[in-house]
């Protein structure tokens, strides 16, 4: 990629003499001075690539000693459950919370986005309509665990107390929770997991590989009366994470 910072060009380098096993877990790197000139670049740069790498648990910084490759992560259990919309809040904090994890995100919200023409379609909305599109970086202990990108009609939540996901008295309670605060009941949510390979700004922002295999998911959620309210593009990546569903099941009314 031409235009890729040089940084994260010698990020994806380190990773991948990581993932070719030249450097294996508990090995010490090269110092930042020998990488530097292995690669043509200034320290400065390799000092950003390390930090990178170090904040999405690649490597590990030891004071005084220098940078090494960290173990391998454990897998992280992402549950797909009616269950966890009923209790309310974020499912990805319940789910990290089972795990004895601390569940966080971060996120970035764009108002009044013109919806293209797949969102649209998902929403109901004719293509351009308005939208709230806010990107989400769900964290496990502070490293990436999984991506979202999510979508609400703008006319919908416009002027309300909602309309900002993460600001306002609502924030962070999760699409069902907020929705009901302006009266409209969130009755089911429509997900189609697929498998793909994850983008280079993906690879960046969760630590991976570039062409890592993720499950995606696109999720709807639909009120009780049909209409879309929310619409997600979900990233997990499978070496990170495995995603199970969870599926309710009624008794039988019927006795013998």
């Amino acid at each position: 990629m031409p235009d890729q910072p040089p940084y994260l060009r010698i990020a994806d380098a380190l990773r991948q003499r990581i993932a070719d096993q030249e450097w294996t877990p508990g090995d010490r790197l090269p110092s930042r001075a020998d990488l530097a000139a292995a690669y043509g670049v200034g320290d400065n740069v390799i000092r950003r690539a390390q930090e990178l790498l170090i904040s999405v648990g690649t490597l590990e910084g030891r004071a005084g000693s220098g940078t090494y490759v960290a173990a391998p992560r454990e897998k992280l259990r992402i549950v797909r459950s009616l269950y966890r919309e009923q209790t309310g809040g974020s499912p990805f904090q319940s789910d990290m919370a089972a795990l004895g994890r601390r569940g966080s995100w971060e996120s970035r919200t764009d108002a009044k986005v013109p919806a293209p023409a797949d969102i649209a379609a998902r929403l109901g909305l004719a293509e351009g309509d308005l939208c709230v599109r806010t990107a989400y970086e769900f964290l496990a202990d502070g490293k990436p665990a999984q991506l979202s990108m999510s979508w609400e009609p703008y006319a919908l939540t416009a002027g309300t107390l909602i309309v900002l996901p993460e600001g306002g008295p609502y924030a962070g309670l999760g699409v069902v929770r907020r929705m009901a605060e302006i009266g409209v009941t969130v009755t089911r949510a429509v997900e189609q997991p697929s498998p793909r390979v994850v983008t280079a700004e993906e690879a960046a922002l969760l630590g991976v590989q570039k062409g890592t295999l993720a499950t995606h998911i696109q999720r709807t959620y639909y009120a009780e009366d049909g209409r879309p309210v929310e619409t997600a593009d979900i990233v997990v990546p499978a070496n990170l994470c495995e995603v199970v569903y969870e599926v309710p099941v009624t008794p039988s009314l019927t006795s013998n």
